[in-house]
């Protein structure tokens, strides 16, 4: 189920299982014993899929719901049903259990696609005939694309406009407006498998290139920020990523940690948590806009943090341009999958974003690579296995 923003995804995999558990026609001819509920996260899996507004909890009776055991990370029925919850970002995990059916949420924003997917089909053998409902906002990625390609796969479509009536009227009245007839919002409003932009500067396919499943020893790593002006509504995002550098000398992007509308206290502790989970070597902080503000704000929160201020004097596409030729060269890897900040890099063009955002993401990757490649050196390096 391709669907936009909003289009009630999470409503149809939920109703879906509790159909799939009842044994509901046309959705199934007989009750299913044992459900795999796959989503982004553990935390997705459990604040969307089984607690969230529109998740399995809420939406069934009270005499048919499932109990939650947290601890277990599973729902029981009263009719002895169990649906047992992963995270796709633990791909091992769902090697061993076995299933009738599965629901797996977001997949197109699972980190470790294609490994988590395929240890699920493994798992899918029981049964005469084992299903499952993958609903996602549509990415132009290779699983996405041969899953649609395939014979056995039902395909149905929901953009945010069919659920309109069960949406805020401001939400439709500022995002759907804001962002209808763009590239971005035929993606994650209309549900469309958006292809790569033809003048972008990077590609999807030089970007699977670049994949890996995980990283090798670093001898040094960054944590690079792009701070917005401001954390008011319809700001830009902050762009904080990681990324570190081999003792062959090659890159890999770690962690892209950016969220939009962060304070400033904010932003500096979600990337100062990443510099302390990754044992970084140092923070490198754009600071065009407010420079004084980025360095007080990160020091107020962690003294001892080496930061290096970096200041731009040259256009985004121009900076952007070296790095792109590394991703080209085969130097820069991406550890799993980084969804939202591999749409910008696909849609940056010499323009910009063909939304006219800030590519607050890309930002903070061509900072990141920069540093590691120019051997600017805060603080000690240190060899770490990640």
């Amino acid at each position: 189920m391709l669907g936009g923003r909003g289009a009630g995804k999470t409503r149809a995999g939920a109703e879906w299982v509790r159909a799939m558990v009842a044994g509901t026609p046309p959705y199934a001819t007989r009750p299913h014993g044992r459900i795999a509920l796959v989503g982004e996260s553990w935390h997705d899996a459990r604040e969307v899929m089984v607690e969230g507004e529109s998740g399995l909890l809420r939406i069934t009776p009270r005499r048919e719901r499932p109990e939650w055991i947290a601890t277990r990370r599973r729902l029981e029925w009263p009719s002895g049903a169990v649906g047992e919850v992963f995270s796709a970002d633990d791909p091992d995990s769902l090697r061993g259990p076995q299933f009738e059916a599965a629901w797996c949420d977001e997949l197109a924003k699972w980190r470790y696609a294609e490994a988590s997917f395929d240890m699920l089909q493994f798992g899918l053998r029981l049964g005469a005939r084992p299903r499952q409902l993958i609903t996602t906002t549509p990415r132009p990625l290779p699983l996405i694309k041969r899953l649609l390609a395939d014979p056995h796969t039902r395909v149905t479509r929901a953009p945010t406009r069919a659920n309109a009536a069960h949406l805020s009227p401001a939400f439709l009245e500022t995002v759907v407006a804001r962002y209808a007839g763009t590239r971005q919002g035929r993606q994650e409003l209309d549900g469309e498998l958006i292809e790569d932009r033809p003048d972008a500067l990077w590609s999807r396919e030089a970007i699977e290139r670049a994949r890996v499943g995980a990283a090798p020893p670093m001898v040094r790593i960054v944590v690079a920020i792009d701070p917005p002006g401001s954390s008011r509504p319809g700001a830009d995002a902050c762009g904080i990523v990681a990324a570190g550098r081999s003792a062959a000398g090659d890159y890999y992007v770690l962690e892209d940690v950016s969220s939009d509308r962060l304070s400033p206290a904010a932003w500096a502790a979600r990337a100062i948590a990443l510099y302390h989970r990754l044992e970084a070597d140092a923070i490198v902080a754009e600071v065009n806009m407010g420079g004084e503000m980025v360095r007080a704000v990160l020091h107020e929160t962690d003294a001892a943090i080496p930061v290096r201020e970096v200041r731009a004097s040259r256009a985004k596409f121009v900076r952007a341009e070296p790095v792109a030729a590394l991703y080209e060269q085969g130097r820069v890897k991406h550890v799993g999958c980084f969804p939202l900040l591999e749409d910008e890099m696909c849609d940056f063009a010499p323009t910009g974003l063909s939304s006219g955002h800030s590519p607050d993401r890309v930002d903070a990757l061509v900072w990141a690579i920069t540093a590691l490649v120019g051997g600017a050196h805060v603080g000690g390096p240190r060899m770490r296995v990640l």
